[in-house]
């Protein structure tokens, strides 16, 4: 994987930056994609990598994404669309202004990334991409709408994606992880646990991970694990696929 160009959305913090991490150290020179106002700008130093500050809810800010990384590193041979967020309300209770921004981010982002680096991509025969989904994408939740459809519509582009991009050399997967132990995490379970009037150990075990056979937090590292695998040559023939890290939460 030495000298691979890559993309890492949401790298400034949690799955997003242990992916950027785990990726330099194979030798990936990776841009660090997150907001301006992010940690995006210290992981990037960190890695020698390339911090690229913007709000990809906004298509003129994935093109410049595609187009910082290739003036700088000359290509994009990965692209792992990790960025998101979660809102919490009922259906009737939605923003709409919220619901726009999070398909914006977490579906419309993707695609777009996809599509501005795809011509690198098959004109060299060789591309990755990886889209971090959810057991969202496979399940549903309640007051989940916003996050629920787009990692369900993430799942149906990177199918896609997959389809599309066989011909070229290009490999398109999905990881859906359960709860992964992020900052956004921590502060759910901080929230519910003061809410609940319960240790925040209760609200992981008894609230967040009930229907879990593995009662326990995933770590960002796992899931970079994971992405470094589909990102080499030996995850060539993996294309299309759903990679779940659900802890058993799609067992029953």
């Amino acid at each position: 994987m030495n000298e691979r160009v890559a993309i890492v959305t949401g790298a400034g913090s949690g799955i997003g930056r242990a992916v950027a991490e785990r990726l330099a150290g194979e030798g990936c020179r990776v841009a660090v994609v997150d907001l301006p106002t992010g940690q995006g700008s210290a992981v990037a130093a960190a890695i020698d990598g390339l911090f690229v500050g913007a709000d990809l809810s906004r298509r003129a800010d994935c093109r410049r994404v595609v187009d910082e990384t290739v003036e700088r590193f000359g290509r994009v041979d990965i692209l792992v669309n990790n960025a998101g967020f979660q809102h919490i309300d009922a259906i009737a209770e939605f923003p709409e202004d919220t619901w726009d921004t999070m398909i914006a981010l977490m579906l419309t982002a993707p695609f777009l990334l996809t599509r501005y680096a795809w011509p690198g991509m098959q004109e060299r025969g060789w591309g990755r991409v990886v889209n971090i989904g959810s057991v969202h994408s496979l399940r549903a939740s309640p007051f989940k709408a916003g996050y629920v459809s787009a990692k369900h519509g993430l799942l149906g582009l990177t199918r896609t994606t997959a389809l599309e991009g066989g011909a070229h050399g290009i490999t398109c997967n999905l990881i859906a992880p359960a709860y992964v132990r992020t900052p956004l995490v921590e502060h759910q379970i901080a929230d519910q646990a003061r809410t609940r009037g319960i240790p925040p150990e209760d609200v992981v075990a008894k609230v967040m991970l009930e229907p879990a056979a593995v009662k326990r937090l995933i770590e960002p590292a796992e899931v970079a694990e994971l992405v470094h695998f589909l990102c080499s040559d030996a995850a060539a023939t993996m294309t299309g696929s759903v990679f779940e890290m659900a802890l058993g939460w799609t067992a029953r």
